[in-house]
Formats: structure tokens, sequence, C-alpha cells
């Protein structure tokens, strides 16, 4: 087998293992892992602005706008204007967000974060270089994405 094949048998098995854990995602907890990821987040110091979401996950207003929306109309989100600052909107998770939270499955990140902090740095930065330069060539660096392992859209719902 050559290098070509090689590579592309390993990204297959990436894109495989995002797809299986996004399947398991949904089935146990019945959330998409960017909807897990809002409400970790949330759930990290009790509320979050859009706006800290938006940073802190690398997508723009508008994707967030979305994601609030489905986790709202599930009863998961609670949306309270900010009682200093009326043009602000603070995010609150429900107890069913919380329980949902505690009930998904270990998320696929968490595992590659454990592991790639435990690379020593030079090896971190191969791999972040390879991983850019295989988002060029498959003209993918100018993607709406957050740092959450997922398929599909990120603003999708099941």
């Amino acid at each position: 087998m050559d290098r070509t094949d090689i590579s592309l048998i390993a990204l297959r098995r990436i894109l495989r293992a995002t797809e299986m854990y996004s399947r398991d995602l949904a089935r146990e907890a019945g959330l998409t892992a960017v909807q897990l990821r809002v409400l970790q987040i949330v759930s990290e110091k009790g509320y979050a602005t859009p706006t800290e979401l938006s940073q802190r996950m690398g997508v723009t207003q508008a994707t967030i706008s979305v994601l609030i929306k489905k986790l709202e109309s599930k009863g998961l989100l609670t949306r309270q204007q900010s009682e200093q600052d009326r043009r602000q909107t603070r995010l609150g998770i429900t107890p069913e967000g919380i329980a949902k939270v505690r009930a998904a499955p270990d998320a696929l990140q968490q595992r590659y974060v454990k592991q790639f902090e435990a690379l020593d740095d030079w090896e971190q930065a191969m791999i972040v270089a390879v991983l850019e330069r295989v988002s060029t060539m498959l003209d993918a660096k100018d993607i709406d994405a957050s740092p959450v392992l997922a398929v599909g859209d990120i603003d999708r719902s099941h």
C-alpha cells in the first residue's frame, strides 16, 4: 500500500470515529456534539453570553444563535436580560440541561485533548501543522468550525 492510500485510510478512520461518536451521543443524550459543548460551557459557570460562546467555540454569532434557539426549544437553556446591561443576554442552563451534560458519553474531543496535551511541544506543533495542511488540501480552511469533533453542520439538530 502506498502513502496516499495510508493517508486516506487514516482520514477515513478519523471521520468514522467522529461519525460513530455523534451517533452514540444522539442516541444516548438526544444532542449533537456541538449542542452538548454549548451546554458544557454554560454549565461551567452557570451562565454565558452568546458572544462568549461564539468566541470560545470559534464560530459565528449566527451559528450560536441557531444553537441557542434549538437548545432553548428543547428546554435545556434559558435566556435572560442582564441586570447590568439590558442589551446583553445571559444564558442559563436548566436542570434538564444539566442532566443531559451528566448523562452524555465521554466526549471524543476530551479523549483527544487528554492525549494531545500529554505530547511534547514539538509533537503537538507537528500535528497542528499537518492538520492545518490537510485542511487546506481539502479546501476546508475557511469553513466555520468549532473545536468539537462532530460530523455534519455544526448547527444541525436531531
